[in-house]
Parts: structure tokens; C-alpha cells; sequence
């Protein structure tokens, strides 16, 4: 019986420059994660998250001032393939940066459902997301997205193409 010794792990160095890349892509390089306001929380399996503060751009009902459900469903979206990333570091644990980071040139969501479960009341939000599955072409995740005070304003699920 053979066996097939782990493959090498990135060393704590080569894991900080592959954050702060992740980082960079998210929250300046897709541009409309940088408009909704979308900042990484923590980027550490097994569940990543992301905060949205609310502002007057952001609103969908005008006369009470919730967050428009638009929002709601781009940072679940943003959200679960995010966690998806953070997966695929993992995942690929034994690769450099810009390997990784390649990786995600092809990432796209390929379905995506929403259930909105209360109005989007607060201050701010946090989104957080649990890979489901990830696969060598296809991931999936689920989503969730609760207020400043706890309430779940909404959940989600979707699928992306990773390869």
C-alpha cells in the first residue's frame, strides 16, 4: 500500500500576500462591490464575512428607508462567491498567490435565488456564507445576511462556475 505524503502548505508569509490580494480584488477591484460599499469582515474558513453600512445611496423604499432588495441580492451574490475564493485558497493551499488568484478569471455566477425575509431595517449589515460545494467546474454556497441588531433579513443560495 502506498501512501501519498499532504501536499505542502503555503508558509504564513506567502498566506498574508494571498490575502491582501484577495482583499484588493474584492474590495477595490470589482468595482461595484467598492459602489455598494462591500468590506471583507474576516476572509477565514469555514465562514467568511462581509459588512455593508448603510447609506441614503443604498435605500429601495423611500418612505421607510430600507435597504433595496437589489442590494440585498448583489451582496448575498458578492457574498457567496467570496466565500467560494476563500474556499479555493484553501482548497489550493499548496500554490502561490497569483496562482490562486488566477483561478478566479473565470468565476460567475450561473444561478442565484434570494428570500427575502424581513425588510432591510439597520445601520449596517453582515453578510456570512457556507460553501457547499466545491467541485472542479462548479460551486455552490449559501448566504445570509443579517442586521446590526441579529435579525436575518434575508438568505440565499447560489451557484457559480469556478473553472
Amino acid at each position: 500500500m502506498t501512501t501519498h505524503a499532504p501536499a505542502p502548505r503555503r508558509n504564513a508569509e506567502e498566506q498574508l500576500r494571498l490575502d491582501a490580494a484577495l482583499a484588493d480584488l474584492f474590495q477595490n477591484r470589482i468595482v461595484f462591490n467598492q459602489t455598494l460599499g462591500l468590506e471583507i469582515e474576516s476572509a477565514r474558513s469555514p465562514e467568511p464575512r462581509i459588512r455593508l453600512t448603510m447609506r441614503p445611496q443604498l435605500v429601495g423604499n423611500y418612505f421607510n428607508g430600507n435597504l433595496h432588495g437589489g442590494v440585498i441580492s448583489a451582496t448575498l451574490d458578492a457574498m457567496g462567491g467570496f466565500a467560494l475564493m476563500v474556499a479555493i485558497g484553501e482548497k489550493h493551499a499548496e500554490e502561490s498567490t497569483p496562482q490562486v488568484m488566477q483561478r478566479f478569471a473565470k468565476m460567475s455566477t450561473i444561478d442565484l435565488r434570494v428570500d427575502y425575509l424581513r425588510p432591510g431595517v439597520g445601520a449596517s449589515f453582515l453578510a456570512s456564507a457556507e460553501v457547499m460545494r466545491l467541485g472542479g467546474r462548479i460551486g455552490s454556497t449559501q448566504m445570509r445576511l443579517v442586521n446590526d441588531q441579529g435579525s436575518l433579513i434575508a438568505t440565499g443560495a447560489a451557484a457559480y462556475v469556478i473553472s
